[in-house]
């Protein structure tokens, strides 16, 4: 099903009142320590939150997507973010920790099986997960969704995609390397600073590569800011850069080559036309993937999960998911 969506911004569905966690917990591993809370009703559709960066964390909104009487709502930090313990830490910290880390969760909480809610770098973990334990998926809600092919990471971090749109801060993000490790490959150039030692060129590379971020994602949005990075900051980019360098721990086109493994799950794909950290081509080849999926193209949003068309579409689905 492929819906286009024409706004009527009075009906447009607005987040779920702010509710706090009835309990929350550190799923310990050996080397991490990974930040887990429930909300909303115990006894309800269990659904999973997974948020993106890969290194961004939950937040208090992360909670309203979903009706607290009816889900039983699981945010957890994923290794490295937000409230997860050591902060910043890449060992131990790959797409397959991440997938073990869900199923650890899943069976200390008792759930037979769950819906998984992703955006972004969220969806690519969701699709992931689903794809190695099928049986424990009811469904999928993906946002902005990020396949980590070889083109996404070109049409982000190369002359040749999206640094057309923004000509004036790619140059800016690209001058922010220094000159004597500059090569052809931007991601090796970012890769020697942030890993290197001269604490300067940290620092300024970090901020730009955030900056740059910010204004893909942001678009109009976005407002420069005049802090220096601070230490966290600069984990933040070396999470980034450590899951991109290895390619997100995954073969190219792996995600969609197996999709057939979930074309007998109920699927909802909503992308913003206007997203330019992550075209909308990438939620197009997914659906013709999942033929069984609902495909719905917002006209105006971007990548990030905020804006009415956005939101109203998030919790359409949320409540359209109550079905299943």
């Amino acid at each position: 099903m492929v819906s286009i969506f024409t706004v009527n911004f009075s009906l447009m569905k607005s987040l779920f009142p702010s509710i706090e966690p009835f309990n929350h917990f550190f799923l310990q591993t050996t080397t991490h320590l990974v930040y887990v809370e429930q909300c909303g009703n115990p006894s309800g559709v269990p659904i999973i939150f997974l948020h993106g960066g890969p290194c961004s964390g939950c937040k208090p909104d992360h909670r309203r997507f979903f009706d607290p009487a009816h889900y039983h709502i699981i945010l957890l930090d994923q290794r490295g973010s937000g409230r997860s313990l050591p902060f910043g830490e890449l060992e131990d910290n790959t797409l397959p920790h991440l997938i073990a880390d869900m199923e650890a969760i899943r069976t200390q909480l008792n759930v037979e099986n769950w819906i998984l809610f992703g955006g972004s770098w969220g969806a690519t973990l969701a699709l992931a997960y689903a794809q190695k334990h099928t049986d424990r998926v009811r469904g999928l809600i993906l946002r902005g969704s990020f396949l980590a092919r070889q083109q996404d990471m070109t049409w982000f971090s190369s002359e040749h995609g999206v640094a057309s749109i923004y000509p004036e801060s790619w140059q800016a993000f690209a001058a922010s390397i220094p000159h004597d490790v500059r090569t052809e490959n931007l991601l090796d150039d970012l890769i020697s600073v942030l890993w290197g030692k001269d604490e300067l060129a940290i620092r300024r590379t970090a901020k730009a590569w955030q900056s740059w971020g910010g204004q893909v994602a942001l678009g109009n949005l976005y407002q420069e800011s005049d802090e220096h990075p601070c230490e966290n900051t600069i984990k933040q980019v070396r999470m980034e850069l450590h899951y991109a360098k290895n390619s997100y721990f995954l073969k190219e086109n792996e995600l969609l080559a197996n999709c057939h493994q979930l074309t007998h799950l109920p699927i909802t794909l909503i992308h913003g036309r206007a997203d330019l950290m992550c075209p909308i081509e990438s939620a197009w080849k997914l659906h013709q993937a999942l033929p069984q999926s609902k495909f719905i193209a917002l006209p105006t949003a971007g990548h990030i999960a905020q804006g009415d068309e956005m939101i109203d579409a998030l919790i359409n689905a949320t409540e359209d998911f109550k079905r299943f």
